[in-house]
C-alpha cells in the first residue's frame, strides 16, 4: 500500500508538472478548444443557435457564453486517474486498456458537465456558480474514483494472484 501511494504521488506530481510546461500547455489549450467544438456539435443537435470559437461556447439567442479553461477540461482528473492506474500493480495490457477506457469515460462525463453548465448558466447564475465551483468538481473526482475502482474489479484473476493484490 505504501509502495502504491509513493508511486502514485510521484507519477501525479510529474504529470502535473509536465502539464504546466510549455509543451504541456501546447496540448492543453487545443484540447479545451476541441472540447468546446465537440460540445457545441452535440448542443446544435437540439439548439441551432449555439456556436463555438476557440475554447468558448456561446448562445447566439441571448449572448450567454462559457469558456473552457484550465481545470474545466478534465485534464487534471485524467492525470489523477492515470497516476492511480499506473501506480497500481497490474499487467501493462490491463493498464493501457484502463487508461484508454477511463479517459474516455472521464471526458464523456466532462462533456455532460460542460453542456449542463452552459444551460444552467442561462437559467440561474447562482445555481451555475454552485454547480461549477462545488458540485461538478466533486462529481468529476468521484467519477475518477468510480472508474478506478471498476478498473480494479476487472483485474485479470491471474494478475491478482501474481501481484498479491
Amino acid at each position: 500500500m505504501l509502495r502504491f501511494l509513493i508511486i502514485f504521488l510521484l507519477i501525479m506530481g510529474g504529470l502535473f508538472a509536465l502539464e504546466l510546461t510549455p509543451p504541456g500547455q501546447a496540448l492543453v489549450h487545443p484540447w479545451a478548444a476541441l472540447l468546446a467544438g465537440f460540445s457545441t456539435t452535440l448542443i446544435t443537435l437540439f439548439d441551432s443557435t449555439v456556436i463555438s470559437y476557440n475554447n468558448v461556447i456561446q448562445s447566439q439567442a441571448n449572448g450567454f457564453a462559457v469558456a473552457i479553461e484550465a481545470g474545466c477540461n478534465a485534464v487534471e482528473a485524467c492525470i489523477v486517474l492515470a497516476a492511480a492506474i499506473l501506480a497500481f500493480p497490474s499487467p501493462w495490457r490491463h493498464k493501457i486498456l484502463g487508461l484508454v477506457m477511463g479517459m474516455i469515460v472521464v471526458q464523456a462525463f466532462n462533456i455532460l458537465r460542460i453542456i449542463s453548465l452552459f444551460y444552467l448558466g442561462q437559467w440561474r447564475m447562482d445555481a451555475f456558480e454552485f454547480a461549477h465551483l462545488y458540485l461538478w468538481q466533486g462529481l468529476i473526482m468521484l467519477d475518477v474514483l468510480v472508474v478506478w475502482l471498476i478498473w480494479i474489479r476487472t483485474m485479470p484473476v491471474e494478475s491478482t494472484a501474481r501481484h498479491g493484490a
